[in-house]
């Protein structure tokens, strides 16, 4: 199986945590500028602030308002996702269990707590994953804007630090090609993905915390079945 191309932010991730790993930057360093990382690297302010905040969720580095990030540590000692170990379906399935923990909760929190701004994020990001669908345009992205909004409406930032570092790893389409498990066109899978990211919207709207976990699980529960179902019939 060929190995699937990494994001900007995986791949500068991976750059830094080399770096460090290397002594290049060693522990209490500062790391480089967001203007020095997107001069280096080619990559934009949102990929350089979703890098940073990865590597804060690994553990790997410590951010200082108004200073910039300082190394913490010569390498992630703590929890961590290996890429290579999500390329085996088996994988996916144990890592999407996780993140359907976290992100269900993190709907039930966001139903309580969304302000109006983040509420119109919210729909926004889904009504942009819409139009690309209908132009038949790439949706990753767009999908995982659509989660992040909903992390960042809990209020709390360790629900928006964890996904920055879960979400961008475990898109299941990401690493393993889920619609062609289903009946139907890309396009109609994809519709259905629109459909329920809508009926979570809905609750959030509504204010219906326990409509939302619902909501949330069954989405990423379609997901894991599909997986499961895929793992079951592979001899």
């Amino acid at each position: 199986m060929a190995r699937p191309r990494q994001s900007l932010t995986s791949q500068l991730v991976e750059s830094v945590t080399e770096r460090i790993q290397s002594g290049q930057y060693k522990r209490g360093d500062q790391l480089p500028t967001e203007k020095d990382m997107i001069e280096e690297f080619g990559v934009s302010r949102t990929v350089v602030r979703e890098a940073i905040a990865n590597l804060k969720a690994s553990g790997m580095v410590a951010t200082r308002q108004g200073i910039g990030a300082f190394v913490l540590d010569e390498g992630p000692r703590g929890f961590r996702i290996s890429e290579d170990n999500l390329l085996v379906v088996e994988e996916v399935i144990k890592a999407l269990e996780l993140r359907i923990a976290i992100e269900s909760e993190a709907a039930a929190l966001a139903a309580r707590r969304r302000s109006p701004a983040e509420l119109t994020r919210i729909e926004a990001a889904c009504a942009a994953m819409d139009a690309a669908i209908e132009a038949g345009e790439e949706t990753a992205a767009l999908d995982i804007a659509f989660h992040r909004a909903i992390a960042q409406a809990t209020g709390n930032r360790h629900f928006l630090g964890l996904f920055n570092y879960l979400g961008e790893v475990l898109v299941p389409r990401a690493r393993v090609p889920t619609h062609q498990l289903d009946a139907g066109t890309l396009k109609d899978y994809l519709r259905r993905i629109s459909a329920e990211h809508h009926q979570i919207v809905a609750a959030i709207a509504a204010g219906d915390s326990d409509g939302a976990r619902a909501a949330l699980r069954i989405h990423l529960g379609g997901s894991l079945d599909r997986l499961a179902q895929a793992a079951r019939a592979r001899p």
